[in-house]
């Protein structure tokens, strides 16, 4: 099963105009999202540290944790995104196991690239 492919029969669909922020740093983040159309930027401090394409999953830290966005996350083209709120995320985890373990890597990639980029003073 590809991972997107999870999420395709969930109705919650969030449209966002090239140029405008899915969600912005600071806010309070309970959702997750996975990009269904479009692309889009990931920025924190005023830069790009990620480009979003189909099936990639943003906010997923507001799922595990809530608490307050630690990014910026801006279309570059007309975007449409799934919304998964924590009990289909609950649900999701359970019935697939394979799901969790894509979100446990998304957020371990998060981090390593983070560190990374802080050694290197980028």
């Amino acid at each position: 099963m590809i991972f997107f492919e999870l999420f395709s029969h969930n109705p919650t669909i969030v449209k966002v105009a090239a140029g405008q922020p899915l969600f912005s740093a600071g806010e309070e983040g309970r959702l997750m999202y996975v990009l269904s159309s479009g692309s889009a930027q990931v920025v924190v401090n005023s830069c790009v540290v990620e480009q979003l394409q189909h099936g990639s999953i943003v906010g997923e830290m507001g799922i595990v944790s809530p608490g307050p966005r630690s990014a910026t996350v801006i279309a570059v083209s007309d975007c449409e995104f799934v919304a998964v709120d924590e009990k289909r995320f609950q649900f999701l985890v359970q019935q697939t196991p394979f799901f969790a373990t894509q979100v446990m890597r998304v957020m371990a990639d998060r981090l390593r690239n983070t560190n990374q980029r802080v050694g290197s003073g980028a």
